[in-house]
């Protein structure tokens, strides 16, 4: 791994031929990490964050893991093809799909929507082109496969970097907050057969989005892993302890299983919302939970 080079926004930090584009605050939210990717014949960039803005590498395309604000922030650097997987293209070439995408009440969409144009400067790219699992990018004598890992959002993929051996796993962050799967196209059984398939491949190192940066090593990334897959092991537990008598779905949503008591925002009441409803779900088909009279639930 060699030295640290720092410029405007962002540290680089190379992996192989793989540069790390470690965003602001370690790639803590509103930043990500980025990756710049060189091959003989052609370069790609991936995620470009907000860090890129003021300091985009040139690239010959761009790939998004996903459609999510702080992946696309540094997009209106490149006028060059911008790829995507084809669960989350629409929410990529339109900022109002990117909105919808998020769930949020209408009530708060406006400010969403402001909040998606003045802060992160999307814009919506509305020639972005969809690719599928399994998609190649030669960049001559190195390749990006893409590799869906669907749960977070419908689209969401990581890229294998060969001859690298480099795994950008990108939203499944390793982060003690857990996995995500909040919005209204996310979906929990989905996250955990991403993370399965993650466990699966051998590489040598294993890109993460935010702050733990990139893990080497398939033993410690798996362990890591293990770690982070418990979080939702742990979010089921405190629902079954709390549905030791009748709960509504708007008791459990105030009880709260994914964000601590003092976050607040538009968005703690949908995502909890969601998230509660697709423990439950899974709870009652294997008839750990009961709906004992009309919209109140109960462990049995």
């Amino acid at each position: 791994m060699a030295t640290e080079l720092r410029t405007t926004g962002y540290t680089t930090t190379e992996y192989g031929a793989v540069s790390v584009l470690v965003g602001g605050e370690r790639g803590a939210y509103p930043y990500c990490n980025s990756l710049l990717v060189r091959g003989a014949t052609a370069s790609l960039v991936i995620d470009p964050s907000l860090s890129l803005v003021a300091s985009a590498p040139p690239a010959d395309a761009v790939l998004v893991s996903h459609a999510h604000e702080d992946h696309v922030a540094g997009l209106g650097s490149y006028e060059v093809p911008v790829h995507v997987h084809n669960g989350d293209l629409g929410a990529l070439r339109s900022r109002a799909a990117m909105v919808a995408a998020s769930g949020l009440p209408a009530d708060a969409a406006d400010a969403v929507d402001a909040m998606m144009r003045d802060q992160f400067h999307v814009e919506g790219r509305p020639d972005a082109v969809g690719f599928e699992d399994g998609a190649v990018f030669d960049l001559g004598g190195r390749t990006v496969t893409a590799v869906h890992l669907p749960g977070h959002t419908a689209g969401h993929s990581g890229f294998l970097i060969e001859p690298d051996g480099f795994l950008l796993v990108a939203d499944i962050d390793l982060t003690s907050f857990g996995p995500y799967y909040g919005d209204a196209g996310s979906s929990l059984v989905d996250f955990e057969a991403s993370m399965r398939r993650c466990r699966e491949i051998d590489a040598r190192w294993y890109g993460t989005s935010h702050q733990k940066g990139v893990i080497e090593g398939a033993t410690e990334f798996r362990r890591r892993l293990d770690a982070y897959v418990a979080v939702v092991g742990k979010r089921e537990a405190a629902l079954l302890a709390f549905l030791g008598e009748p709960r509504t779905v708007e008791e459990i949503v105030a009880h709260r299983l994914v964000y601590r008591p003092h976050v607040e925002g538009p968005h703690v009441r949908p995502v909890e919302r969601r998230t509660a409803v697709q423990h439950l779900d899974r709870l009652m088909s294997e008839g750990l939970v009961a709906e004992v009279e009309e919209g109140r639930f109960r462990a049995r």
